[in-house]
């Protein structure tokens, strides 16, 4: 970890970059502190600190860095707030280390949508907008992307779930299913916001079951129907029936959303808070 900091601030006193604040227009010089918990997030967003590696302990730090106790612990608050680090107080090891999660980025902007009072149609609308392209990309490719084989071996779980009347575990699996699906393009920047919308709307189909039960018979008849459409579609996308194949995904999530997104559920609120 020496070898790591080289580069970090030699002193309380040293803090010489400035930052242009856009309120204003005045000039900042950031912290100690501030440039300490930077070098330290910079290694760990690049992989030079893996998850559960532990910084040195304080002491090794204060020296290593020239920095003062106060200091070193402000970058530490300032890395815990960002779920980077966790410090164990007292203990004599150093701070364990924490990649990002995307977890926990989508469940901040779910905050922020809700916060934002966007609606539970939006929120259908977005993923109408999003998985139709995503099955057009996989048919083209005859479902030889490397991700279909997850598709594929979650496709295969559902099924143990149908058969063994698993309604409860079926239906906690249908947002991992929409995710694997558009993982399997290999396309990380989508597949982070479609995480996002899975997470809020498994929020609200686990809330709208609570307050909208139905039979046994209604639940399987439910999930037999969803499974078929699942199987359908993989069998599209590994035939290459592009059009056909956008075409039933299209179809499928429009039914599910009349289901999730309507009978006065529309203009409810997302809720970004697990019950």
């Amino acid at each position: 970890m020496a070898s790591k900091n080289k580069n970090m601030a030699k002193s309380d006193k040293g803090a010489v970059t400035l930052q242009q604040e856009s309120e204003n227009g005045r000039i900042r010089v950031p912290k100690t502190s501030e440039l300490v918990a930077d070098q330290i997030r910079e290694q760990i967003i690049r992989g030079e600190l893996n998850e559960d590696d532990t910084l040195p302990p304080e002491g090794t730090l204060m020296v290593t860095l020239g920095i003062s106790r106060p200091t070193l612990r402000e970058a530490f608050r300032i890395l815990e707030a960002e779920n980077l680090i966790s410090v164990v107080r007292g203990s004599r090891s150093g701070a364990r280390v924490h990649k990002p999660s995307t977890e926990l980025v989508s469940r901040y902007a779910g905050y922020v949508l809700e916060s934002q009072k966007t609606t539970i149609a939006d929120l259908y609308a977005a993923r109408l907008a999003i998985e139709p392209t995503v099955v057009r990309w996989l048919a083209i490719e005859k479902g030889q992307t490397p991700g279909m084989a997850k598709v594929k071996s979650t496709l295969e779980e559902l099924n143990e779930m149908l058969i063994n009347e698993q309604y409860d575990e079926f239906i906690n699996n249908i947002a991992y299913f929409h995710q694997v699906l558009v993982e399997a393009t290999g396309n990380k920047t989508l597949s982070f916001m479609n995480r996002l919308l899975l997470n809020l709307a498994r929020t609200h189909q686990n809330d709208y079951q609570r307050r909208q039960p139905r039979s046994t018979e209604e639940r399987m008849k439910s999930i037999r129907v969803g499974f078929k459409s699942y199987a359908k579609l993989v069998n599209l996308i590994e035939s290459g029936n592009v059009e056909e194949a956008v075409e039933h995904w299209r179809l499928h999530l429009r039914n599910a959303n009349e289901t999730w997104a309507g009978r006065g559920e529309a203009d409810r609120i997302v809720d970004s808070l697990p019950r």
